[in-house]
């Protein structure tokens, strides 16, 4: 299969573009500067136009602001994978910032569905990344699944954008997926990579009460949820792409702690979170515990379905 990944230099994406290229695919990877960001190389192949693995990896410089050459790379191509998008939490939520994380998926979806949209040999699908937190803000016990409305405040309604901007390609004919991501673990980005020194300095703990849902997932059963929805033509719409079993934030922190040996008394306070991230604290304090329904009847098999597992794997790599 030849597939289209935007983000594909991120911390999904790098995962996604390896599983792709290892089976075989020919993946095109969008990206803003013709070249892997510094240290990729090497997690890509020994040159990013010289795959190892079985498949080709080719690069395409693309602006996903404006239109351009790039767009003719949709021609063609067997699937679309949309990861790319500024970090929500990489930085505090000031109105520019929040104006960066809007115009960088909700502008960057329109153009790929126009071009899709545009082709004369259309892709199958295009996948075009959502978020958990389309929910909005569920402090308690309340369960989220994707047959619930979504939310009002700022990532709910960003997540709403995101989405409607890929219809240009549904209404072209082109199978269109939103997987909804919770939180992805992973030893090389993500929340994880910044807690582990924390707990490994025995400085770790819960984030704020504790009592918040952690909807998370394994990155290795993220990548092989966006590729379930890549090959059953029978899969469409938004689907919760988290673990079948959340758990609170105290909880998660416990099971980090057991498996780094460390202890997990040392809570971060909601304050500190305020402080750093504004309103995006928010989000964090708070969580949704979400529910993959529709990848679970879907039959898809989680490698990884319960926290403890999952964290003894990643911190044994």
């Amino acid at each position: 299969m030849r597939i289209v990944v935007t983000g594909g230099t991120g911390f999904i994406g790098r995962k996604l573009v390896r599983a792709l290229s290892e089976r075989g695919d020919d993946v095109v990877v969008l990206t803003r500067g013709g070249r892997m960001p510094p240290g990729h190389e090497q997690m890509l192949g020994p040159r990013p136009m010289c795959w190892h693995g079985a498949g080709k990896l080719e690069l395409t410089v693309w602006n996903p602001e404006r239109e351009g050459d790039w767009m003719t790379c949709v021609e063609g191509a067997d699937a679309v994978i949309h990861l790319a998008g500024a970090g929500i939490f990489d930085e505090r939520w000031t109105p520019e910032r929040k104006e960066v994380i809007w115009s960088s998926r909700v502008r960057s979806t329109e153009l790929l569905a126009h071009a899709i949209a545009g082709a004369s040999k259309r892709p199958r699908v295009f996948i075009s990344s959502s978020a958990i937190g389309h929910y909005g803000l569920h402090c308690g016990e309340h369960v989220v699944a994707e047959e619930d409305p979504g939310g009002d405040d700022f990532l709910a309604r960003l997540t709403s954008a995101w989405e409607a901007a890929a219809e240009p390609a549904r209404l072209a004919g082109v199978r269109v997926c939103h997987p909804r991501t919770g939180i992805v673990l992973g030893t090389r980005g993500g929340i994880l990579a910044k807690l582990i020194p924390a707990f490994r300095a025995y400085m770790g703990g819960p984030i704020g009460d504790g009592r918040q849902y952690v909807p998370w997932i394994h990155i290795v059963d993220c990548v092989r949820a966006l590729e379930h929805a890549m090959e059953h033509d029978n899969f469409d719409g938004p689907f919760n792409v988290t673990a079948p079993e959340p758990v609170t934030m105290n909880d998660f922190a416990h099971k980090l702690g057991e498996a780094l040996e460390r202890p997990s008394h040392v809570r971060v306070p909601a304050l500190a979170v305020k402080l750093a991230i504004g309103e995006g604290a928010d989000a964090i304090l708070c969580g949704q515990r979400a529910l993959p329904r529709k990848l679970v009847s879907d039959g898809f098999a989680f490698v990884f379905p319960e926290v403890t597992s999952a964290l003894a794997d990643l911190v044994s790599h």
